[in-house]
């Protein structure tokens, strides 16, 4: 862990810093290893093909762990998929704007289960492109230096840890234009700066300002098939549209796991990529865990969801709007837009723009573009829709859904893309339901549990759970949300196995 006498230190270094401490130490994995005995004495079971779920498996399965993985999709990622429209003519990307593997934590991970040289990685223009009533702000690849000239490096690092992002910004920035642009990427960890932690922020922005922000080519589908083709050449199992229904324990331990095909596979561990309130909540018998963890984890908040809007059009954009990924302020604060986002207000509150054909030629067909429209939103405004969503009623869920739509093409059409509602070919869109449908996600959920200050960072829930033999490797555990957290979160909770295992 970061020592208690970190002083100076930029938010770059304790980035740096962080991710190299944070290694995996195989010297003590193969000691771990000699101790277990015969490996196919540890049957583990992990439920969800996400990028935590297959980051775990991938590296059990390459340990000579027996593993089989249960996803209740056709396919493997989670979040990290794209699906087709058009008959194959436009393929979109269900959630990846940018990622930083490179020379970092993520990159490691790949790398040791395989995977990484054979991932097409593309740089980013630029990190991304914040554009408000009065100004636009690129914001430089790899270029750190570029970005504190705006305005501070953060002094005595640690001591921040205890505060908010507004927090740290007002003992240092008096400039109210200025908090809102070094805060303009609150939406990747999806709580505005009076609520997000402070250090977490910094360290997960200084990655990528320090690393770069990068693409993978083609899409992400294509990471989590490559996932997923690491844990099956290292011998484990996948089982496809095979959901986990109940896990089960024996003397208050792991004993197996119930499908929904009605089978049951013993298990001396679970391993969970679904959420930490439907494994912990309602996959476990009653009772089953201490009360005083229950209480805390159900005061836990899911983090935001998203209403998302990708078009394909019938012209060709790349080279013509400048940038990537463009977040549209609504220039009266991060704070504003958060709340119009939580109630539903899509007429005021902020969203990005991405133009995915900018980020490398061949993108999309020739005389083609793919674009996604975002905006981040609460499950509250969707709720109403749930039940009738759930029985097949969807007429009034699809009126409000085109209306949202409607509302956010003309939006990024007056700030960003001229003309871009005659240039519409096929239109696609999904709110907060269609994400728990495909993740089973409380409320929709991106992120996993909020990155609330009492559960971020080093206070966030822990992988390994009162359950012997029960671990969470999710964006609802620790570190949290996004590619990197997941693919750290899969790490971590292989390295607490090996520790009780053979520790």
């Amino acid at each position: 862990m970061l020592k208690k006498t970190l002083t100076r230190r930029s938010f770059l270094t304790v980035s740096a810093m962080t991710a190299a401490t944070l290694a995996l130490d195989w010297k003590k994995i193969s000691a771990y290893a000699a101790k277990m005995g015969p490996l196919e004495k540890y049957p583990t079971v992990v439920i969800g093909a996400g990028l935590g779920g297959l980051t775990c498996a991938a590296y059990l399965a390459r340990q000579g762990i027996p593993v089989t993985l249960l996803e209740q999709h056709e396919i493997p990622g989670g979040y990290a998929t794209s699906f087709d429209r058009a008959g194959g003519k436009f393929t979109f990307e269900v959630s990846l704007h940018g990622t930083s593997i490179h020379d970092n934590a993520p990159a490691r991970i790949l790398s040791e289960v395989g995977v990484l040289d054979k991932l097409q990685l593309v740089e980013l223009p630029e990190v991304y492109r914040l554009k408000t009533p009065d100004m636009e702000i690129p914001v430089p690849q790899r270029n750190p230096e570029g970005y504190i000239r705006l305005a501070l490096q953060y002094p005595k690092m640690w001591k921040v840890r205890n505060m908010t992002l507004a927090d740290l910004l007002d003992r240092h920035v008096q400039n109210e234009k200025l908090k809102e642009t070094l805060s303009a990427l609150w939406g990747y960890y999806g709580l505005p700066p009076s609520k997000l932690s402070g250090f977490y922020y910094a360290t997960a922005t200084g990655g990528y300002l320090k690393n770069g922000s990068y693409h993978i080519k083609h899409r992400s589908q294509d990471l989590s098939y490559l996932m997923a083709e690491a844990v099956e050449k290292a011998g484990g199992t996948i089982l496809y549209e095979t959901a986990a229904e109940k896990i089960q324990l024996k003397n208050g331990a792991v004993a197996g796991v119930a499908t929904s095909k009605g089978e049951t596979l013993p298990a001396r561990a679970v391993v969970s990529n679904a959420s930490a309130l439907t494994t912990l909540g309602k996959m476990l018998p009653e009772n089953a865990l201490p009360s005083e963890y229950m209480n805390k984890l159900k005061s836990f908040r899911p983090s935001i969801s998203s209403f998302i809007v990708w078009l394909g059009l019938n012209e060709e954009l790349r080279g013509k709007i400048p940038g990537f990924s463009t977040h549209v302020s609504s220039g009266r604060g991060p704070e504003a837009d958060y709340a119009a986002g939580m109630a539903g207000d899509i007429e005021k509150g902020s969203f990005s723009v991405s133009i995915y054909d900018n980020v490398f030629e061949g993108y999309s067909q020739p005389g083609t573009s793919t674009l996604m429209l975002l905006f981040l939103c609460g499950y509250q405004p969707w709720k109403r829709f749930e039940d009738d969503y759930g029985a097949g009623r969807k007429n009034a869920y699809r009126r409000e859904k085109e209306r949202w739509a409607d509302v956010l093409i003309k939006k990024a059409e007056k700030q960003v893309i001229p003309g871009l509602s005659s240039m519409i070919e096929v239109r696609e869109a999904a709110t907060p339901l269609t994400n728990r449908r495909y993740t089973r996600n409380p409320e929709g959920a991106i992120y996993g549990f909020e990155q609330s200050m009492d559960n971020a960072f080093m206070n966030r829930i822990e992988n390994r759970t009162p359950i012997k033999g029960l671990y969470l490797a999710s964006a609802w555990g620790s570190p949290g949300g996004g590619f990197t957290g997941v693919f750290r979160g899969g790490e971590l909770a292989f390295q607490e196995m090996m520790e009780d295992w053979g520790g």
